[in-house]
Parts: C-alpha cells; sequence; structure tokens
C-alpha cells in the first residue's frame, strides 16, 4: 500500500507525472483541447499547461442513474482505462480525483471502493508506477479513502 497515498487539496497543485481530470470543466488544464466531444470512458491525454504536471488524462466518468444502469462496472472501466493510458506513457505517478462523485451523483463510499480496488489491481501489473494519489476535496471523503487504503 505504499504506493498509494491519500492527499486533501488541489490536484492541479501536485507534483505527479499525471493528474487525471473527470469532467468537461477541465478542458482548460490542457494545451492541446481535449475532451469536447467525449463520451462517459472514453480516455485522452494532453500535455499540461502552467501545472506541476507533465500531463492531463482526460475521461468523463458515469453519471449515478440510480445503480442499475451499469454505473459501477462503468465507473472501474474508465479506472482501467487511465491505468492502461499510464502504463502505456512510462508514468510514474499520477493523481485522481474521486471521479464520479460531486456533480455526477456516485455515491462516494461506493465510488471509493471501486477505485481502490481498481487501481490496487493495476499496480499489481504495473511495477513501474510508483505513486497514486487520491486527491480529495473535502474531509469526508479524504476519510472515506483512508479507510478504504487500510482495509
Amino acid at each position: 500500500m505504499h504506493r498509494v497515498k491519500i492527499h486533501q487539496g488541489d490536484i492541479t497543485k501536485l507534483e505527479v507525472d499525471a493528474i487525471v481530470c473527470a469532467s468537461e470543466d477541465c478542458i482548460g488544464f490542457a494545451a492541446e483541447a481535449a475532451g469536447e466531444n467525449s463520451s462517459e470512458g472514453e480516455v485522452s491525454i494532453t500535455a499540461a499547461n502552467n501545472l506541476s504536471a507533465e500531463f492531463v488524462i482526460h475521461i468523463l466518468g458515469p453519471v449515478w442513474r440510480g445503480g442499475d444502469q451499469r454505473e459501477e462496472e462503468q465507473l472501474a472501466y474508465c479506472y482501467n482505462q487511465i491505468m492502461d493510458v499510464a502504463k502505456q506513457q512510462n508514468i510514474k505517478s499520477i493523481a485522481f480525483p474521486a471521479i464520479s462523485c460531486g456533480v455526477s451523483g456516485f455515491p462516494t463510499r461506493r465510488a471509493v471502493k471501486i477505485a481502490i480496488r481498481e487501481v490496487n489491481q493495476a499496480l499489481r501489473q504495473n511495477p513501474l508506477l510508483e505513486s497514486v494519489v487520491f486527491c480529495c476535496f473535502d474531509p469526508v471523503t479524504t476519510a472515506l479513502y483512508r479507510t478504504q487504503v487500510g482495509k
């Protein structure tokens, strides 16, 4: 678990190789336009623009529609797509927001379990990835991540 860290704060301030942008709102983070016509689960990577990170990985996470529309499976797919891109690009450190939480309405507790499970599984397959940071925007989400990482 030493490769997984929890941080509360601004993801754009983290010194990592790549940050994940999980909404259409962060197109401005990138030097190249990305995500303008993205669909859920589609991933793209761009150069970062005036950030500590070198890359921004863009993905549009699923919107919670009550849980019977395969939302959990779709969220897991998003994490897998991101981790595949990180491996292909030889990224050594990456920071994730709480994908699909907040405006997209995904229940945070469920999303955190999926995030930890999928990232841990991907880490076993990618020994070159040295650090994954889950960057949280509030104390409640931070506590949920810390609880799940400890399990």
